[in-house]
């Protein structure tokens, strides 16, 4: 069932018309509102289990943010229903954090791929293809944080269903599991650790959309470990502002 009875969305309660063109979608509920401030005459239109939406209006043009809660499973549903409305291109703005030992707390992360180590993209495409962020989305955002003169890295980061799997992975039955990938994706380089960016970058592929993703890295368990100075910063409005530039880059360049 793609819809209720008064003709909304399933899950997250939008119709046709409610809203933009370009979508920013952060996992947390609450962090909708802190978005919506940097639009135009923003409004609240859905709130539906996790996924509350606001549209407003990002230099002339319609935009919105859409919650999507922890996981792929439901930022693929929101994606799914948000495409479903017209929505055509997206920016995931989240938290990560840091496996590369060169990301520290309070840096920005830009994520070109993402390893599939969760289920929901398995749901949509075999293994073998790749979770790729869109090039026009990657740049823009790329662009966004010099011009704001932030530090950033850009490169691929690990997708993954458990939370504590990634930071209790020795009390895990399938421990031998975790720990020895988790090792072969640092040797790999892989920037850092999230939850939702394969899933939308497999989904976006299949249904002909542009995602891209931005995140704020929380902390770095490596550099922990090996007793090195260790930021933790929780403010995402670095990973904000870089995407609401991005979209404006974007809006002017009509990508």
């Amino acid at each position: 069932m793609k819809y209720n009875q008064d003709g909304a969305q399933y899950h997250i309660g939008l119709r046709k018309g409610d809203a933009g063109k370009y979508v920013i979608l952060p996992g947390d509920p609450k962090r909708c509102i802190k978005i919506a401030k940097y639009f135009d005459d923003a409004k609240l239109v859905a709130d539906s289990r996790e996924f509350v939406t606001y549209t407003g209006y990002l230099d002339g043009e319609k935009v919105s943010v859409t919650s999507t809660g922890i996981g792929g499973a439901s930022a693929s549903i929101a994606l799914e229903e948000l495409v479903n409305v017209g929505a055509e291109t997206f920016i995931r703005v989240g938290t990560c954090g840091g496996m590369d030992i060169d990301v520290k707390g309070g840096d920005i992360v830009i994520a070109t791929g993402a390893i599939r180590m969760e289920g929901t993209s398995k749901e949509y495409a075999p293994i073998e293809y790749p979770a790729i962020a869109n090039l026009d989305i990657t740049n823009a955002l790329v662009n966004a944080a010099k011009k704001l003169g932030f530090t950033f890295h850009t490169g691929v980061v690990q997708c993954k269903d458990s939370f504590y799997g990634q930071h209790e992975p020795e009390r895990m039955p399938v421990s031998y599991e975790l720990i020895n990938k988790w090792e072969a994706w640092k040797k790999m380089g892989c920037l850092a650790s999230e939850m939702e960016s394969a899933a939308l970058f497999i989904a976006g592929s299949f249904l002909k959309v542009k995602i891209g993703s931005v995140f704020l890295a929380v902390a770095n368990q490596e550099r922990e470990k090996q007793g090195l100075e260790n930021p933790v910063v929780h403010d995402t409005d670095k990973a904000v502002k870089t995407a609401i530039e991005a979209l404006k880059i974007l809006i002017k360049e009509k990508a």
